[in-house]
Parts: structure tokens; C-alpha cells; sequence
């Protein structure tokens, strides 16, 4: 494994750790929010659930993939990261 992959590996992993944590506050925000503010945040929490369930797989599919398919897979990567981080942002500036 080259460093370049491990490194890009644990940071995509670390990543995961700090989605976790931001999906638990607005976790929190949503079970203190007015009930029609609740099915907002529930919703974008299930999204958010969801894409990241599909970022633990590729996090999984990173660490198995052979040297040739693992750019292919890191590509894959990028973009639920990608996803991941503007359904973040989004929640977490309209649920302030």
C-alpha cells in the first residue's frame, strides 16, 4: 500500500468519525426542535444516515481494492464525500 493510499484512506475514515459526531448534534437539534421543524430535520437526518452508510461500504471497498481498481474506487469515494459534506453544510445552516 502506498502512503499516498493509506493516507487518503485515513483521512477519509477520520471524516466519517467527525460526520458521525455532526449527524449526533443534529440529532440533538432535531429531538428539541417544534414538531414542524422535526420532520425537516428528520428527513435530512435519514439522507444523512443513508449516504453515510453508502461512505462506510466505500471506505471498505478502498481497503480491499487491488493497486488497479483502487483509483477507481477513490473516485467513487470522492464523490459520496462530496455529497456527504453539502447535505452537511446545508443542514447545519438551516437548522442553526
Amino acid at each position: 500500500m502506498t502512503d499516498k493510499r493509506k493516507a487518503f484512506e485515513e483521512k477519509f475514515d477520520a471524516q466519517l468519525k467527525e460526520w458521525s459526531a455532526e449527524i449526533v448534534l443534529l440529532k440533538a437539534k432535531a429531538d428539541k426542535a417544534r414538531a414542524e421543524m422535526k420532520i425537516e430535520y428528520y428527513k435530512t437526518l435519514k439522507t444523512l444516515q443513508g449516504k453515510q452508510v453508502v461512505a462506510r461500504a466505500k471506505l471498505k471497498e478502498l481497503r480491499s481494492a487491488g493497486d488497479e481498481a483502487w483509483e477507481d474506487v477513490k473516485a467513487g469515494s470522492e464523490n459520496v464525500w462530496t455529497e456527504i459534506k453539502a447535505l452537511i453544510q446545508n443542514a447545519a445552516s438551516r437548522f442553526k
